[in-house]
């Protein structure tokens, strides 16, 4: 074999580890159950393996104030450039709707939550979002972004247009009467 042989298939080794390594970190262990109803897929993580290192963009619901475990999850989804918020989510298999008035521009609901026949308890009594106009001001999906070594900031634009990076976090989540204010760290 020639130097040139060698140098060929140690790098051609050493590329394919750094992919296995790369597919590891976004990928579920067999010993762990979704946190997402539904078949596991490579994008499904419990919530505690997505609690790790994530080579791709860490996806979280948190249906917060409301507490409906039905709608939370938290999964890697394995992207090595920016990508679409919205693609991201399609393949974290969380499904947003918007409204009928804003059917791309707003959130309206996560993975059917809060349902239509759902009581939203606050300060100023029972409220039931009907998905029709602007969410209520008071209870709400709000979309977060958090680089690698950062802090969450408000996202400053919709699932539509939004682009996140490998390593990013991002996360919707249900706020009632201003709480929570913020992703927790």
């Amino acid at each position: 074999m020639t130097l040139t042989k060698i140098r060929t298939a140690a790098a051609s080794s050493l590329a394919a580890a750094g992919l296995l390594f790369t597919l590891a970190a976004c990928s579920t262990p067999a010993a762990t159950q979704p946190t997402t109803s539904g078949p596991v897929s490579p994008a499904t993580a419990s919530s505690s393996a997505a609690s790790g290192p994530c080579s791709g963009v860490k996806v979280i619901v948190d249906s917060g104030a409301l507490k409906q475990a039905a709608a939370d999850t938290s999964v890697c989804v394995p992207v090595d450039a920016p990508t679409l918020a919205s693609k991201v989510l399609d393949e974290a298999k969380v499904k947003t709707e918007g409204t009928t008035q804003y059917p791309n521009e707003l959130v309206c609901r996560v993975n059917g939550v809060p349902s239509a026949d759902f009581d939203i308890t606050h300060k100023g009594g029972k409220y039931r979002e009907e998905c029709k106009g602007m969410p209520a001001a008071f209870a709400y999906w709000s979309l977060w972004v958090k680089p690698d070594a950062g802090a969450w900031g408000y996202a400053q634009e919709g699932l539509a247009t939004l682009q996140v990076s490998p390593g990013e976090s991002l996360e919707l989540l249900f706020t009632v009467d201003g709480e929570p204010a913020a992703p927790a760290a």
